[in-house]
C-alpha cells in the first residue's frame, strides 16, 4: 500500500505492506496533513501580507493628496492608482520573469536575469507572485509624490512601466533570487555572506528614492518654489504647504499599518521552523524604529529651530516623515537585528531625514513629499545598519549561516577585520544606484527632450486637475488662481481645439487660428 499527498508534490509517500501496523499508517497520514497545513497557512498568510502591502497604496495616495494644493489632488491620486494598475500589467508580462524566472535554489550558477515564467506561465506559487507584485507597485509609487503638481500623465505612465517592468526586476534578481550575483540566499554567496536586505530597504526604497532624485533633477522645481515669475532666483525658497495635514496623517498611519505586511510578511519567504519568530521580531523592530525615528525627527527639528530662529515650533511634517524614515531604515534588517539595534537604527534615521530634507532645499531640488530623504537616504542607511548590527543568531535563523555577522558583532568576537557583510552591503548600494543611473536618468532626459515630461506652465498654474481631469468648471473651486490665468487657459484650449480640428501643428500662428475661427462663425451664421 502506498499513501501520499497528490497536490503539487507536497508531502511524502509512505510504503506500507499488509502486515504493517496501523499506527504506521496513521503516523504517515498525520505527517502529510501537517505539511499540507503548513503550506496552506503559508499561502494564506502571504496573500494577507500582500494585501497589507497593497493597502499601502492608499497610504501613499492620502499622503500625496495632503501634501499638494487643492488644484492638483485629483491628478495626484489618479497617478497613485495608475501605479498599481501599470505595475500589475508590467509584472505579469515580464517583471516576475526577469526577477525570478527559472530560479534554481540548489544551483551555484549566477545569472543576471530570469528567462522563463513570462505571462505567469508555469508559475506554481501565485501567492509568491502576488506578494512581489505588491512590492514592485510600492517602489513605483515612491516617485509619484516627488513629481507631484508638475509632471505630465504620459511621462508618468512611461516611467512607471519602465521601472516596474525592467529596472526594478533586475535589482530584485540580483539581490533576492538565489542565483543573483549579490544574493544572500545563494549556495555560494558573495564573500561567503551576500548582501542582506530582509524586506527591501535597498531593493524597494533605495531604488524608488534614487529614481525620484534623478527625476526631479531633470523635471525641475514647481513654479514659485525657488524662482519668481520672472525666473529670478529667490534668496529664500518659498514653502508650498499642502492643503490637508489630516490627509497626510491618515496616509502616515496607513503606511505604518501596511508596513507590518511589508516586513513581517517577508519572514514567510524564509520557510523554516523559525518563520513565526522572525515575523514577530520584524514587527517589533518595525514598531521600535518607527516610534524612535518620529520622536527624534520632531525634537531634533524643534532644537534646530530654537537655535536658529529663537522660536521652538513642533512641526507635524517632521514627526510624520521621521516615522516613515525609521520604517524604511529598519526594513533591510528587521529580521536579522536585535530590538536594541532597531532603536539605534530609528534614531539615526530620524536625524538622516532631517538633514536630507534641508540638504535638498540647499541643492534647489523640489521634492513635494520629501520622498528622497525618506526613501533614498534611509534606504542606504538601512543597508549599512545591517552591515553593522546583524546578529549572528538571527542570520543563522534566516540564512543558515553566521560566519560573517555585522561589524559590531565581529569586533565583539575579536575579529575587527571581518567586514565582509558591511562591504557586501556597500557593493549592493553601489549596484542599485548605478543600475538606476544607467537607465532611468537617460530615460528622463529623453522624456524631457521630447517635451513629454513637464506640464505646460499654464496648465501648472491653473492646476493639473483642471488641465487633465475636470474641465473649466473646477476652476471656481480654487480662489487662489489668478483670473488672468483662467482666461489665458481658456484661450489656449480654444486654439488647441482648432488646431486639432484643422490638422495644424503647434507652430501655427494665433492670427491664422483667429481667421479660421471667424470663418467658422460666418459659416454658422449662413447656415442659420
Amino acid at each position: 500500500m502506498r499513501y501520499g499527498d497528490f497536490n503539487a508534490g507536497v508531502g511524502t509517500f509512505c510504503d506500507l505492506d499488509s502486515t504493517e501496523d496501523t499506527k504506521e499508517l496513521i503516523r504517515c497520514i498525520v505527517s502529510n496533513a501537517d505539511i499540507g497545513a503548513r503550506q496552506f497557512a503559508r499561502d494564506v498568510l502571504l496573500v494577507f501580507a500582500a494585501a497589507l502591502i497593497f493597502f499601502m497604496q492608499a497610504g501613499f495616495a492620502m499622503l500625496c493628496a495632503g501634501c499638494v494644493r487643492k488644484k492638483n489632488v485629483q491628478n495626484t491620486m489618479l497617478k497613485n492608482l495608475l501605479d498599481a494598475c501599470g505595475a500589475s500589467i508590467a509584472y505579469f508580462l515580464v517583471g516576475f520573469a526577469f526577477s525570478f524566472g527559472g530560479m534554481n535554489t540548489d544551483s551555484a550558477e549566477k545569472t543576471f536575469i530570469g528567462k522563463t515564467n513570462f505571462f505567469m506561465k508555469d508559475v506554481d506559487d501565485p501567492a509568491f507572485w502576488l506578494f512581489h507584485y505588491a512590492f514592485s507597485a510600492a517602489s513605483a509609487t515612491i516617485v509619484a509624490g516627488t513629481l507631484a503638481e508638475r509632471c505630465q500623465m504620459v511621462a508618468y505612465l512611461c516611467y512607471s512601466v519602465v521601472l516596474t517592468g525592467w529596472v526594478y526586476p533586475i535589482i530584485v534578481h540580483a539581490i533576492w533570487n538565489s542565483q543573483g550575483i549579490l544574493s544572500a540566499f545563494s549556495v555560494d554567496p558573495l564573500w561567503g555572506v551576500g548582501m542582506v536586505d530582509f524586506a527591501g530597504s535597498g531593493v524597494v526604497h533605495l531604488t524608488g528614492g534614487v529614481t525620484a532624485l534623478f527625476a526631479t533633477s531633470v523635471l525641475g522645481p514647481r513654479r514659485g518654489r525657488f524662482h519668481d515669475e520672472a525666473g529670478r532666483r529667490l534668496a529664500f525658497p518659498v514653502e508650498i504647504p499642502g492643503h490637508s495635514a489630516a490627509l497626510q496623517m491618515l496616509g502616515t498611519f496607513i503606511l505604518w499599518f501596511g508596513w507590518y505586511g511589508f516586513n513581517s510578511g517577508s519572514a514567510l519567504l524564509i520557510g523554516n521552523e523559525h518563520t513565526g519568530k522572525l515575523a514577530a521580531l520584524a514587527a517589533v523592530n518595525s514598531t521600535l524604529a518607527a516610534g524612535v525615528a518620529g520622536v527624534t525627527a520632531l525634537f531634533a527639528n524643534l532644537w534646530y529651530l530654537e537655535r536658529t530662529t529663537g522660536e521652538a515650533v513642533f512641526q507635524l511634517k517632521y514627526a510624520m516623515n521621521g516615522t516613515l524614515a525609521g520604517l524604511v531604515a529598519v526594513t533591510g534588517g528587521c529580521g536579522v537585528v536585535e530590538p536594541w539595534a532597531a532603536v539605534v537604527t530609528g534614531f539615526v534615521a530620524g536625524l538622516f531625514y532631517l538633514y536630507g530634507s534641508r540638504w535638498l532645499v540647499k541643492l534647489r531640488l523640489d521634492d513635494a513629499v520629501d520622498a528622497i530623504p525618506v526613501h533614498m537616504l534611509n534606504g542606504m542607511w538601512g543597508l549599512i545598519a545591517v552591515g553593522l548590527f546583524a546578529s549572528p543568531r538571527r542570520l543563522d535563523m534566516c540564512y543558515g549561516r553566521s560566519v560573517h555577522p555585522g561589524w559590531f558583532y565581529a569586533i565583539r568576537r575579536g575579529e575587527a577585520g571581518d567586514m565582509s557583510l558591511l562591504c557586501a552591503q556597500l557593493v549592493g548600494i553601489l549596484f542599485i544606484c548605478g543600475w538606476v543611473f544607467v537607465f532611468m536618468l537617460p530615460f528622463f532626459i529623453w522624456l524631457d527632450w521630447r517635451g513629454w515630461f513637464r506640464a505646460d506652465p499654464l496648465e501648472e498654474l491653473v492646476g493639473l486637475d483642471t488641465s487633465y481631469h475636470g474641465g473649466l468648471a473646477l476652476l471656481v473651486q480654487h480662489e487662489s488662481i489668478d483670473p488672468e490665468y483662467i482666461t489665458a487657459f481658456k484661450e489656449q484650449r480654444r486654439q488647441s481645439g482648432l488646431r486639432r480640428r484643422n490638422g495644424m501643428n503647434r507652430n501655427t500662428t494665433s492670427e491664422t487660428i483667429d481667421e479660421l475661427d471667424e470663418n467658422a462663425e460666418e459659416e454658422h451664421e449662413d447656415d442659420v
